[in-house]
């Protein structure tokens, strides 16, 4: 699926900014240029997963949480609307992605 990149993902008012693991959905094997300058937009849900956009690209990229295992208790205790959600977006189990290649923090 290409390289897999590590993100932060920083929730104003929300102490703390946990990570994500990232994989460009074109398969591209390299970082999206301007996601460090002008940073990207989330949808999704952090114990799951989601999709990262970079603003004014189009540069998609598919996260999950990482590591996967730190967030079980959260997601073993969603309420069924949040992990229905979850698994219509078939994001309620970890996908396989490669092992990161390297830190990148955006």
């Amino acid at each position: 699926m290409g390289d897999v990149h590590t993100v932060r993902l920083s929730v104003r008012g929300q102490h703390g900014a946990p990570s994500l693991r990232a994989v460009n959905a074109s398969t591209v094997r390299r970082w999206p240029k301007g996601a460090e300058e002008g940073g990207a937009w989330f949808a999704g849900d952090p114990a799951f997963g989601g999709v990262m956009v970079v603003a004014g690209s189009n540069a998609m990229l598919f996260v999950q949480p990482a590591p996967w295992a730190k967030y079980d208790q959260e997601r073993a205790q969603a309420d069924p609307q949040r992990r229905a959600l979850a698994e219509r977006a078939g994001i309620s189990g970890l996908l396989e992605l490669k092992e990161p290649s390297g830190l990148v923090v955006g």
